[in-house]
């Protein structure tokens, strides 16, 4: 079933694709150029007792395929402002894992990478954990399809500003990723519907897990840029690059955040 956001693009292209056939003339040849690649950063501490993951790898050419090249031998270090340091440990090219620690809420964590002799640092503060009371299921309708979509329930604490970051996987596959904040919903209790653009349906007998992280404001801006980019919501807009936390014109974030999992069967 067509999701509402790949009908709205539909729509946009085909009025850009209308406009500019009927303006053009002559075909014009673009000679588009390579710019030189950039380190590309990803990494999460959360306030789980596990191992946190950092991927470094670099942006690659317009014309190659949008494959994940990692890099290798770098210098990955984890501090906090309470006097922690942790190293990662490479594991496979572009992988780096840290021992099994767990993060604490109110703390600011800086990541340091050293890589090919430059250092790239990024700093996020991780905040306190709202946990979801609950996973439901509404049905929406667009464009005259409808689709069920998966509804997370919770308490948001009053006078703090929240940001939140819902990761949805069906059957265990990817199928969105999502912020949101408590601008107007400050205090209350909040249901977010996920809706989100991923390839499948769900239908009943599917395992929906959503995944509910709490994230600083700098992490939420640069989700919700590539949100826009994408066209999550409406018409993509013109790309560019989301503002990275890092330093050294490195692309990428730094998350520190508090997660919980919940887990539904679609009856």
């Amino acid at each position: 079933m067509k999701k509402y956001t790949q009908n709205l693009r539909l729509i946009f292209c085909l009025i850009n694709s209308i406009v500019l056939l009927s303006s053009c003339e002559k075909v014009i040849d673009l000679e588009l150029k390579n710019a030189d690649p950039l380190i590309v950063i990803e990494g999460t501490v959360s306030n789980q007792s596990e191992n946190h993951f950092v991927r470094i790898s670099k942006t690659i050419p317009f014309h190659q395929s949008a494959s994940f090249k990692g890099v290798k031998g770098a210098q990955v270090t984890l501090k906090s402002s309470a006097g922690l340091s942790v190293s990662f440990t490479e594991v496979t090219e572009g992988i780096y894992r840290s021992p099994r620690l767990r993060g604490t809420p109110g703390l600011t964590y800086t990541l340091d990478v050293l890589v090919e002799g430059k250092t790239y640092s990024a700093k996020s503060t991780m905040p306190s954990p709202v946990i979801p009371d609950s996973i439901g299921f509404k049905t929406l309708s667009f464009f005259g399809n409808s689709n069920i979509y998966p509804t997370v329930y919770y308490n948001d604490p009053p006078k703090i500003q929240n940001q939140y970051r819902y990761i949805l996987r069906v059957n265990g596959k990817l199928q969105g990723d999502l912020v949101f904040e408590d601008r107007f919903n400050d205090g209350n209790t909040v249901s977010d519907v996920i809706i989100y653009d991923g390839d499948d349906d769900i239908k009943s007998g599917d395992i929906v897990d959503i995944e509910m992280q709490s994230i600083d404001r700098n992490v939420f801006k640069y989700f919700f840029a590539l949100s826009q980019i994408g066209g999550n919501g409406g018409p993509p807009v013109a790309p560019a690059n989301p503002e990275s936390n890092f330093s050294n014109r490195a692309l990428g974030i730094f998350n520190a955040c508090t997660k919980s999992t919940k887990s539904v069967v679609l009856k």
